[in-house]
């Protein structure tokens, strides 16, 4: 019995041996590759020539490159300006986000305020809500505050959408700390706001940053708002001035310069994913594991 079993055993092993060395590292780059194919081709078609763009069949990776694209992006339309747009206010609502956001998130963590409970299920609703039906309403108020054409316009929008996610993705990490550090603290005579700003927040950096980039992500790649509270040329950020570029004739789709507009608008969120890298991994595997 026990040679058979053995017997059975051994093509078994081999079978797990192939999938973990032949099957799961080709399973691995096939998905990396569908999800890095459509990046993959905006890389590529911001640096063909129009001919290679234009040509039937496609062309999918050109002998012939150029940087006209990029050189036609900068020279045609002032795209630093578009850029440093962007990240204004980006960057401006990821702080006030966050400067709002961790302190009311450790409010209902520790110091369990009246009607804890009402709030967090609001904080949740308001979370789950499609920000696109508050479309028109910030279009009211807006033109009733005379802000058209003001990054206040933008900035003020962005923070109130993403406090709720603040919030709740900050509360959970301020409930997984030790209590123990904070009584500590409070016999030390520290008081609240103390053991939030030198105690509480520099053990969350991690969460901290993780929520900050989704937070300055979504600032970043939004659209609808930025298309309709700013119309000045010289204010518009990145998305709007890339879906606004036009061609040498209404009949021309502009394809180079619009990957080429792309690929800068991507860079700096992939710069900062990759600079950012290690805490990023703690922060959305801490308290994963206790123990």
């Amino acid at each position: 019995m026990t040679a058979v079993s053995e017997d059975f055993s051994k093509p078994q092993a081999s079978r797990i041996n192939l999938w973990r060395k032949i099957f799961l590292p080709l399973a691995v780059i096939l998905v990396v590759l569908f999800c890095l194919a459509p990046a993959l081709w905006q890389l590529l078609t911001s640096f063909k020539v129009n001919e290679d763009i234009a040509a039937v069949p496609t062309v999918y990776f050109p002998t012939r490159f150029t940087l006209n694209h990029y050189i036609e992006l900068f020279v045609r339309r002032p795209f630093l300006r578009y850029i440093f747009n962007s990240a204004f206010v980006s960057i401006i609502s990821t702080a006030l986000s966050l400067a709002i956001g961790a302190p009311a998130a450790y409010a209902l963590a520790r110091l369990r305020p009246w009607g804890r409970s009402t709030i967090l299920g609001f904080v949740l609703i308001v979370t789950l809500f499609p920000y696109i039906l508050l479309f028109l309403g910030l279009l009211e108020i807006i033109q009733a505050l005379n802000l058209g054409n003001n990054y206040l316009a933008l900035i003020i929008p962005y923070t109130a959408i993403n406090l709720p996610l603040t919030i709740l993705v900050l509360r959970s990490f301020f409930q997984q700390l030790p209590k123990d550090l904070e009584d500590a603290a409070k016999v030390d005579g520290y008081n609240t706001w103390q053991m939030l700003l030198q105690i509480v927040l520099p053990m969350t950096i991690p969460a901290i940053v993780t929520t900050g980039i989704l937070t300055f992500i979504f600032a970043w790649n939004e659209y609808l708002f930025a298309l309709t509270f700013i119309t000045r040329e010289d204010m518009k950020t990145i998305p709007v001035a890339t879906a606004q570029l036009g061609g040498a004739t209404v009949f021309e789709i502009p394809y180079g310069p619009i990957a080429a507009a792309t690929v800068v608008g991507t860079l700096p969120l992939v710069l900062l994913v990759l600079f950012f890298q290690r805490k990023i991994v703690q922060g959305l595997t801490a308290g994963a594991v206790k123990g």
